[in-house]
Formats: structure tokens, C-alpha cells, sequence
């Protein structure tokens, strides 16, 4: 029989407490069938920060018991991780007003494009540039296919970024995109471009692991996500599913550790750790990735790739992974944020599926004049700033200004109960995982230590519903606040790791783009981030190309992957 903690963490009758607000219950007689007692309740209420006295307990023991045998019903009912609560997070428009129509994009792609006298270096051309080749037939989708999975094949393995080679279904793909072209049917810029994808996405015939050991082997039968749907649809090539760390966090996976190509003794940071590190290697044009708390914006950053974390709700997570309903989020890792830009455009809208994605117009219009622009500057986070970082960050603030930008400083948010905010994100992850924990199979996870997912899981059975429902009404006023700021701004700098900004945008759902600005003393990467209002990454896009323009970080590649 497992201990007493182990109980705690697993009780039925914990469940019961927490659905009814008051918390879980410690201390409970590991005997069949027990009932719930009032020495239980008030054991408890220590870590439920609650004060009943003893003829509150006794009164409520009645309630709790009446609960717990509906509740025992429930923990024998088996719920897939595809099945969404039933309510849904919409950031509230409170902010800078949203677009109503849409417009014709302008993506003011490259006009003169030729094939590399060294083969190789079309592994680091950008999908803009890939496009026109397709488009004016000097490369067959095909050929190009090919080429990356030879890539795949060859640095995969020493990356450690690739689960599934999708070889079978690209070939298809690509010698349909080749016979449409051949037909007059082009169908946008993403036809016929290979690309990878997170393995937190299914797509039938091929297994989706979730980069995790007890899934490692795990068929989603005919379940293909829409994001790979829309993807087909445009004309993409979907040539491999790349590493997670475990269950969406990390680079470390059942595999192994996912490599940073710019330093092979360091991971490549996550979880979309296999996307950030492939799209940097050159061994996929771009790739999908997904972010909670960070999975877009570090392993972006740690790699070097352009990283765009869209607006929540602006793409469907149908078919992806659930970790947690109301923060994840799925975007483009590329190299550079017109290739951005052109993947957002296939992906985003709405599928019927998934009920948080409202259809809002992308106006994307090419480069920005910054000086047209309101830009505001975290200027406590950069002053904060260390060592290169540091340095990298005020460089940039000089770019943006020799572009014409006038920088504003700005205070970002504060004196919010950010602690009880990201409990929302543990206690919905283990309810995602629930039966895993139940089960005891999240043993087989790699990672075991006390900041891993099978302690945080077992961690947020202690978060009430009470303090669960509360901690979302803070967060409720954190969009206020956070859409008061942004609606006197068209974009806000921020280093991408200052202060609480990353939480705080990832909790309130506004979109971001992270871009390299440099590298640190060994020569890793780093990043600087843009924020943008609510369902306008077309702005925050249009400024970090600019940015790109102006500087050549973004034509930097991995010197040991590059022939």
C-alpha cells in the first residue's frame, strides 16, 4: 500500500473538497470504503489556508461524503485529453479596436530568386524565397521534399529533434503539389514547402508520442489536426513530427535531449524544442510549434529561429495535445517574420472544433514605418538586463531608433497574484493528465524530479476549486489592465525574458514575436521580443521584418550545419 503523502496525493477524496471549494483532505484512514471524518477535514484546511471551526466541519461532513460517491463515478469515467471542459478563455476586447475587414495581403515577397550553385545552401533559404522557385519551376516540389528529408536523415539523430520521418505521405503530398502546378493551379506561397511539426499534433497513419514514454507508441486513429489540415490544404509538405520535451515541457523527451545547433553541449530549451532546433539546422524551411508559458518564445530564442506566439484564439488547437484549455497556443518557428507571417495566414481561423478561435482579419501590409508607429519600451527590463543580453538589448533599442522609432518607456503590470494566476496552468494540466497520475504510469516520464510534471500534477490536486475559479476572475482584471497599456501602443519591446511579461502575456493571450538580436559569451543566441494588441500580429510582424531588414542576424546560420 502506498504511503500516506502518496495517498494525499491521489485521494478520491480530495476531489470531492475540491469541487465543493474547500479543498482537499489530508489524513484520511486508508480503510476500505472509509468515510470522510472531522479530523480529516481539519488536517486539511492547513494547506487550503482555511480556519472552520469544529461544528463547521461537522456540518459540512455530511456534504462531503454525498459528494465523494458522485465523485468516485467520475474517476472511473474515462475522458480523452481531445475532450475540452465545457466553457472556453476569450480575452476580452477591451483594448485597441480589432480589424473588421479583411484586407489584400501585401507580402511584398522576394522578385528575383535563384537556384544556389551550392545545392546545400537551400537549406537555410527562407520559405519566402523556397516559394518563388516552386512558383517559377526552378525547383520541383518534389526535389525539394527530398532534399530536406536527405537533411533529416543525415543530422536528425545528432540533434536528437526528430521522432518520424513522414516520408511515405511528403512524397505524396509534394507529387501532388508538382501535378497542381503543372495544371495552373498554384495555391499560395506554401505550396509545395516542406515543413515540420511538434509531435504533440496527430495526423493518421503515424504515431504521436507527445514526446512522452507512456505515449510513445500511441496511434490517434483518423484524428488529423486542423493546424496540418490547413497546412494540406495550402499546399505544405509536412516531411517529419519533431521532439518535446515530455508532455510539453523541456527538451528532454523519451529519447533523449534535443541539441541546440549552435552549441551541441547545451539543449535546445522547449518544448517545442525539436521545431526551434530543426528550423535552425536547416532541416526543416519552418516548423509548428506551441506555447503555455515560454514553449515558443525560449527554444526560439536558445536556437535562433523566429518564433510568433499568436493571439489566443487566433489559431485551432483541434487535434493538438491539450496541456492546458485556456493558454496553449499554437505558432510558426521560422526564419524570419515575413516566413511568419506567410504561416500564420494558412493556419489561423476558425474550424468548428475548437470554440476559442474567432475569425478575426490578419491585415499583414510588408514593412513598417516606424515612425507612424506608437512603440513603447519596458525600460525597467532592459535596465535590468545582464552581461551580453544586456548589451544585445540596448543595441536593439538603438535599431529601432535609427528606423524612426520614437521609444516610449513604459511600466508593464504589477501588484497582481501572478503565484495564484499560474496555478491555472498546473491545475489544468493535471486534470488533462489526470488518469496518467491515477494510473501511476507517469513513472515512465523521464524527468522525476520535484519541478517535473509528475510532481506538478500531483502538486495541483491541492489548488481548490474555489482558488482555481478566483485566480481566473485576477485574471479577468489582468486583461483589463494589460489591454488599458497595449491600447496606447501599436507594439511594446521587451526583452524576452524580463521581469513578468512573459507570464502575464501568455495568461492574457496577447500575441508576440521573438527574434534573435545577437549572442551571448558562448556564442549561443539571444532574442528580443515584440508585443503586440490583441489579433494584430499583422503589426508586430511588419516591425520585426523591419527590424530583420536592418540587421543580418536572421541570415546567421549553425556554422556546423551549414554545408
Amino acid at each position: 500500500m502506498k504511503n500516506r503523502l502518496a495517498f494525499l496525493s491521489n485521494s478520491k477524496a480530495f476531489f470531492t473538497l475540491v469541487i465543493m471549494g474547500v479543498g482537499f483532505l489530508a489524513g484520511a484512514k486508508l480503510v476500505q470504503d472509509s468515510q470522510v471524518v472531522a479530523e480529516d477535514v481539519q488536517a486539511a484546511q492547513k494547506i487550503l489556508d482555511l480556519n472552520f471551526d469544529q461544528n463547521e466541519v461537522n456540518m459540512l461532513l455530511r456534504n462531503v461524503n454525498q459528494t465523494l460517491s458522485g465523485m468516485k463515478e467520475l474517476h472511473n469515467y474515462e475522458i480523452d485529453n481531445s475532450i475540452p471542459p465545457a466553457f472556453t478563455f476569450r480575452p476580452q476586447h477591451t483594448g485597441k479596436p480589432i480589424a473588421e475587414s479583411q484586407k489584400s495581403q501585401q507580402w511584398e515577397l522576394p522578385t528575383k530568386v535563384e537556384m544556389p550553385t551550392n545545392r546545400n545552401d537551400l537549406a537555410f533559404y527562407t520559405v519566402a524565397e523556397l516559394s518563388v522557385l516552386i512558383r517559377e519551376r526552378k525547383i520541383t516540389s518534389v526535389e525539394l521534399t527530398q532534399f530536406f528529408i536527405e537533411r533529416l536523415k543525415q543530422y536528425g539523430g545528432e540533434l536528437e529533434s526528430v521522432i518520424t520521418i513522414t516520408e511515405e505521405r511528403a512524397m505524396a503530398q509534394a507529387k501532388k503539389a508538382d501535378d497542381l502546378l503543372k495544371n495552373g493551379t498554384y495555391l499560395g506561397p506554401l505550396h509545395g514547402i516542406p515543413y515540420g511539426a511538434k509531435d504533440l499534433f496527430s495526423v493518421p497513419d503515424y504515431k504521436t508520442t507527445w514526446g512522452a514514454g507512456p505515449y510513445k507508441d500511441q496511434n490517434r486513429g483518423d484524428e488529423l489536426a486542423t493546424v496540418v489540415k490547413k497546412l494540406d490544404e495550402a499546399g505544405a509538405v509536412l516531411v517529419a513530427k519533431l521532439t518535446l520535451g515530455a508532455l510539453a515541457m523541456g527538451d528532454v523527451w523519451y529519447g533523449g535531449t534535443t541539441k541546440n545547433p549552435w552549441n551541441l553541449e547545451q539543449g535546445s530549451s522547449g518544448s517545442s524544442a525539436g521545431s526551434g532546433s530543426s528550423t535552425a539546422a536547416g532541416l526543416v524551411p519552418f516548423a509548428l510549434g506551441t506555447e503555455t508559458l515560454g514553449s515558443i518564445v525560449s527554444p526560439s530564442t536558445r536556437n535562433g529561429v523566429t518564433g510568433l506566439r499568436p493571439t489566443f484564439g487566433r489559431v485551432s488547437r483541434a487535434g493538438a495535445m491539450a496541456l492546458s484549455w485556456t493558454m496553449d497556443k499554437i505558432g510558426p518557428m521560422t526564419r524570419s517574420a515575413l516566413d511568419c507571417a506567410l504561416v500564420l495566414d494558412a493556419i489561423r481561423g476558425e474550424d468548428n472544433k475548437d470554440l476559442t478561435v474567432q475569425n478575426h482579419p490578419f491585415n499583414y501590409k510588408g514593412k513598417a514605418d516606424l515612425s507612424k508607429l506608437k512603440i513603447g519600451y519596458l525600460k525597467d527590463y532592459f535596465d535590468g538586463g545582464r552581461g551580453s543580453q544586456k548589451i544585445n538589448d540596448s543595441i536593439s533599442l538603438e535599431v529601432l531608433k535609427s528606423l524612426g522609432a520614437k521609444l516610449e518607456p513604459v511600466e508593464w503590470v504589477s501588484d497582481m497574484p501572478f503565484g495564484a494566476m499560474q496555478a491555472i496552468l498546473t491545475a489544468e494540466a493535471s486534470a488533462a493528465f489526470d488518469a496518467l497520475t491515477r494510473s501511476d504510469q507517469d513513472t515512465l516520464l523521464v524527468r522525476q524530479n520535484a519541478g517535473a510534471w509528475p510532481n506538478l500534477f500531483r502538486a495541483a490536486r491541492f489548488t481548490s476549486a474555489v482558488d482555481y475559479i478566483n485566480a481566473n476572475r485576477a485574471r479577468y482584471e489582468l486583461v483589463e489592465k494589460v489591454n488599458a497599456l497595449m491600447k496606447e501602443y501599436d507594439v511594446i519591446v521587451t526583452p524576452s525574458f524580463g521581469g513578468s511579461q512573459l507570464l502575464t502575456t501568455n495568461l492574457t493571450g496577447h500575441p508576440c514575436v521573438v527574434l534573435k538580436n545577437g549572442y551571448n559569451n558562448q556564442g549561443s543566441p539571444t532574442s528580443i521580443s515584440f508585443i503586440g494588441n490583441l489579433f494584430d500580429e499583422a503589426t508586430i510582424l511588419s516591425v520585426a521584418r523591419t527590424y530583420q531588414e536592418a540587421t543580418d542576424f536572421d541570415e546567421q546560420h549553425p556554422p556546423k550545419f551549414l554545408n
